[in-house]
């Protein structure tokens, strides 16, 4: 996606089926990425480098679960860039963001909302000059983040959905952090007529959500505790010298 002085490009991770997202002041050619994996930060550092672009943040949605982020091994690999996380997800970072708050890389804009629900400190991104969001995994495509831990809540993720994500102009784009069926976007449209869970009323959610009984993330173990302090602690054995 582009537009006259910006650009998005979304990469993806397999083994995790997350979502990155490169997003590009083309004026200035200052960039921030969203919700980098570690294993791919190479990758990301390359495509920055190759397109002449200036790295100001890597950001993350929330404490992932199901991954180790890239932020710390980007700061590595891309000297001067700066880490931001929400201040509620009790993370560290250089930079802690709370609800309001902007993100400004060259002449582009991203706000903060803050959507607690999957995890105390979800927050979403809105590129109201893009006339899109980035969801983390508060909203998934045709579905939402699950609520059954790191503070998780199903009123709170109703809540967060209807009043900070769907409230947007329905024409907006969504981009979550994941996607497991091969889709990439949605809108806000799309999502307020055929979400199967968010479409039913909030206790009609709340049951859904109790009865969905998921195992645990296999890498949550190694995850939680690395990306609470930007994916720079207890790090496997094989990352050992990434950082």
């Amino acid at each position: 996606m582009s537009g006259a002085n910006f650009a998005i490009r979304q990469l993806f991770d397999r083994e995790s089926c997350t979502y990155t997202y490169l997003l590009i002041d083309t004026p200035s050619k200052e960039a921030v990425l969203i919700d980098p994996v570690i294993e791919l930060a190479e990758r990301d550092t390359n495509l920055v480098k190759e397109l002449g672009l200036k790295l100001k943040y890597v950001i993350n949605t929330h404490v992932h679960a199901d991954h180790i982020t890239g932020t710390g091994r980007l700061k590595k690999l891309v000297p001067g860039c700066q880490s931001i996380i929400s201040k509620n997800s009790k993370g560290q970072a250089d930079i802690l963001m709370s609800e309001g708050e902007q993100i400004k890389f060259g002449g582009q804009v991203l706000e903060v909302r803050e959507t607690p629900g999957h995890t105390e400190g979800c927050v979403t991104y809105v590129f109201n000059a893009a006339g899109c969001a980035f969801t983390g995994d508060a909203l998934l495509i045709r579905g939402c983040g699950r609520t059954d831990f790191q503070g998780g809540s199903s009123p709170t993720l109703y809540k967060s959905v209807w009043s900070k994500i769907l409230s947007l102009p329905e024409n907006y784009i969504l981009y979550p952090a994941h996607d497991y069926k091969g889709q990439t976007a949605s809108t806000v449209a799309e999502e307020k007529k055929y979400n199967p869970r968010l479409t039913k009323s909030e206790s009609e959610f709340v049951d859904i959500m109790a009865k969905l009984n998921l195992p645990y993330p296999k890498k949550i173990d190694e995850s939680l505790p690395a990306n609470m302090v930007c994916g720079l602690h207890e790090l496997p054995d094989r990352m050992k010298d990434w950082v």
